[in-house]
């Protein structure tokens, strides 16, 4: 995209990173990192930036649209009043001010976020999935006799691996009942506990609206786990970069993977996106069972997008260089507007 546009930027007041990253502590630079890449390369690409942190009220978006009238809105928000819930509501605000957004539409965002829901869907369609049992507010445990050991039990709606830990994969029912009551009362959301695959953790980033282009297979591996421990993304995994160096965690493209599954895995990617309507980007977590066998995990609309995570690591591997994903990005808004508006 080589004209230069009016690009609004949303994200988190506390996302609203500096003018440069020199002198900010390493914990910061990681906090901001993707906020800081996405304003920078837009500037970088000649764009006009307003960037506004918002968590509570949407007034301050409304007059931003009609007093500054951006061209397009890069959406950096994935909550709303401290609920991953509510992320999807943004994306409806949007819709209805007659702006292009970045990201995936709200019902999308909607089939996506609750990991029960996505699972019905696309058993529904035949793709492999783990077998699961939620766990409301307040239930009694009681596990069927149909869902085997080992289960692992997190959060149905939160992502980033919020409540994940070690500890959420449980061999027995006293385990499992005492982890459904941690994700109940720290987490403050029903529980899902789904059979554990023994396997790899890997991840496809989708590009695109209609048509979609899937990156290339890429994995978290684990090169130093500590006896006992499983190979899962957990919280510490995902956020901690002390835990990430002493674990040696690391991403990149899927390792020994015969042409044939790495194309079942891409597939069943655009397929699944296909099923829950996601559109923009998005990112497709398996688990490659012992069986070779990729069984969903989760969908991931809009997913971190810094220069240095595995979406545009995987994009930047296939070819697409980081400020051409973030034009590919903004293209996609706006061609999904201009078909929106052709209906």
């Amino acid at each position: 995209m080589k004209q230069p546009l009016r690009v609004l930027v949303l994200c988190h007041p506390d996302g609203v990173p500096p003018e440069s990253m020199e002198g900010v502590s390493e914990r910061d630079v990681y906090k901001l990192k993707t906020e800081y890449d996405v304003i920078s390369t837009l500037k970088q690409l000649g764009h006009d930036v307003h960037t506004l942190g918002v968590a509570y009220d949407l007034k301050p978006i409304r007059d931003q649209i009609d007093n500054w009238k951006p061209d397009v809105v890069f959406n950096l928000l994935i909550e709303f009043h401290g609920e991953a819930l509510y992320g999807q509501n943004i994306a409806s605000f949007l819709e209805l001010m007659r702006v292009p957004y970045t990201g995936c539409n709200p019902r999308g965002q909607i089939l996506a976020q609750g990991k029960d829901l996505s699972k019905k869907l696309l058993k529904y369609h035949r793709i492999p999935t783990p077998a699961f049992v939620v766990f409301p507010m307040g239930r009694k445990v009681k596990r069927p006799a149909r869902l085997r050991f080992p289960l692992i039990v997190k959060s149905t709606i939160e992502d980033g691996s919020l409540g994940i830990s070690q500890a959420a994969v449980v061999d027995n029912d006293e385990k499992l009942a005492e982890r459904v009551k941690f994700i109940h009362e720290h987490v403050g959301t029903p529980a899902i506990a789904e059979q554990y695959i023994d396997g790899r953790e890997i991840y496809v980033g989708v590009l695109g609206n209609e048509r979609l282009r899937a990156l290339p297979v890429w994995e978290l591996e684990f090169e130093r786990l500590a006896p006992g421990a499983l190979p899962i993304a957990t919280q510490k995994v995902k956020h901690d970069l002390k835990y990430q160096e002493r674990c040696g965690v690391t991403d990149g493209p899927a390792k020994d993977l015969s042409p044939a599954l790495s194309t079942r895995i891409r597939e069943a990617a655009k397929r699944i996106c296909k099923v829950l309507e996601l559109d923009g980007y998005a990112r497709v977590d398996f688990r490659l069972g012992r069986d070779g066998v990729p069984y969903f995990i989760e969908a991931n609309p809009n997913p971190e997008i810094a220069r240095s995570e595995e979406y545009a690591q995987s994009a930047q591997h296939d070819g697409i260089s980081y400020s051409d994903l973030i034009s590919r990005i903004l293209s996609l808004a706006i061609a999904r507007a201009g078909a929106a508006e052709e209906d």
